[in-house]
């Protein structure tokens, strides 16, 4: 049996909710190769697909304004609020 026909039987057991689920989980992985064709090839993402992939998350949560340069500060007193000195 070949993997295509493994992977047919397997869909034809599985309940609704999950064929459901499948579904969405195709439609995503279709949405990611004309999002960036050149996956298609098996070629390696370039720095820029690397950049759309992220994009999502930008704007995703509240930060300090400054927070890229002054990192090691907010974490340091983050860690500080949590531990305590030791």
């Amino acid at each position: 049996m070949t993997p295509l026909e493994q992977i047919q039987q397997d869909i034809q057991t599985l309940p609704q909710d999950a064929l459901d689920l499948l579904a969405q989980f195709i439609q995503l992985l279709k949405k990611s190769q004309s999002v960036h064709p050149e996956n298609r090839s098996g070629a390696e993402p370039s720095s820029s697909s690397d950049a759309a992939d992220w994009s999502d998350l930008i704007g995703c949560m509240d930060a300090e304004a400054d927070l890229s340069v002054n990192y090691k500060t907010y974490l340091l007193n983050g860690l500080e609020q949590k531990y305590g000195h030791h």
